[in-house]
C-alpha cells in the first residue's frame, strides 16, 4: 500500500466525507423513535417469556405456588 503524505491524506478524507449522505433531522428522529419502540417490545416479550418459564419451573418443582 502506497504511503501518502498527511496533506494528501486530509484531502482524501475531505473528499470521502463529502460523499457521505447524512440523515435529516426527521429521519434521525424517526429512527430513534423506532429503536425505543423495538426495545420496549423486546423487553415486554422477554418479560412474558421469563414469567411463563418461571411459572412452568415452579409447577415442575412445586416451589413458589
Amino acid at each position: 500500500m502506497a504511503k501518502t503524505n498527511p496533506i494528501q491524506f486530509l484531502q482524501q478524507v475531505r473528499s470521502e466525507a463529502a460523499k457521505v449522505t447524512w440523515p435529516t433531522r426527521r429521519e434521525t428522529a424517526i429512527t430513534t423513535t423506532m429503536v425505543f419502540i423495538m426495545a420496549a417490545v423486546a423487553a415486554v416479550f422477554f418479560l412474558l417469556v421469563d414469567q411463563i418459564l418461571a411459572f412452568g419451573v415452579g409447577l415442575l418443582l412445586g416451589v413458589g405456588g
